[in-house]
């Protein structure tokens, strides 16, 4: 049955059984607050329009129950809401408010699935994934994540979309299907190269966390190139020096054979000039 909500147009999606945040901060979504406050605390989000207000009538959005509310000091408030169920706009209200109204009836999945079968025999094995994601979600953002999966396949498949990292435009129409069987067929085709790519990169941030903490690796063994030992000049033939033993030290050549001259940079040794 039709029934009249308010609205909040979000550039996020909102799925049943999931918990979103929200920061509120612009006048006409106070207002919105303070009349959701006063009432059962319910209002619907559905995804922006194209020029950032109200998308058009037929669009699918989430309820969102009022879950905690804390309002700070300038006025804004922070809260959270969880999803209850899938709606579908018939038609806009024109009241005096300064936030959308519509007129919403129910969206629910289409009755008599003839894939029901299939989706009881595949549930361990999306439930196996979606921990697999879970486990890895933790690894990355040191989140003490720990969902109760449903029971109910049709809220299971809402609960692993809000989960992992889709892109928004297929979360709308991952919303919007009408077969929980067909959502489920689409999780396990997706999954499992999420799965590897989320444990992949828990992998590496456990890496990166221990560079240079300067634990063990036993089966990696490190060589050091030997250090050359440092050259011991003789003390009155070091650079800058001169004298005959500095000259003495230098090697004799062969009759016959050219003069030897100083290791360059050494200053010459010259005796007084013959008369």
């Amino acid at each position: 049955m039709a029934h009249r909500l308010p609205l909040f147009p979000l550039d996020v999606v909102l799925f049943p059984g999931s918990l979103l945040p929200l920061h509120i901060f612009e006048p006409r979504y106070r207002t919105l607050l303070a009349d959701v406050l006063s009432g059962d605390r319910r209002f619907g989000v559905v995804p922006l329009g194209e020029d950032g207000g109200p998308p058009a009538a037929g669009v699918v959005g989430t309820t969102a129950l009022l879950r905690a509310t804390h309002a700070l000091p300038d006025g804004r408030s922070n809260i959270v809401v969880s999803g209850e169920s899938r709606f579908q706009v018939r038609e806009y209200l024109e009241e005096e408010v300064p936030y959308p109204t519509a007129l919403v009836e129910p969206y629910e999945d289409e009755p008599g699935n003839p894939e029901g079968e299939l989706l009881g025999d595949r549930l361990p094995e999306l439930t196996r994934l979606a921990e697999r994601c879970a486990d890895a979600l933790r690894g990355l953002t040191d989140d003490p994540l720990d969902p109760e999966w449903a029971s109910d396949p049709a809220r299971l498949t809402f609960q692993i979309a809000a989960l992992i990292g889709l892109d928004r435009d297929f979360k709308h129409r991952f919303l919007g299907m009408r077969s929980a069987a067909h959502r489920a067929v689409l999780l396990l085709e997706l999954l499992p190269g999420i799965a590897s790519d989320l444990e992949g990169r828990a992998s590496i941030r456990r890496g990166a966390r221990r560079n240079g903490t300067g634990g063990s690796h036993p089966d990696i063994a490190l060589h050091e190139r030997p250090r050359p030992a440092p050259r011991r000049w003789p003390p009155s033939s070091r650079p800058g020096g001169c004298g005959p033993e500095r000259r003495s030290w230098w090697p004799t050549r062969p009759t016959g054979s050219p003069p030897t001259r100083p290791p360059r940079g050494w200053p010459s040794c010259r005796g007084p000039a013959r008369r």
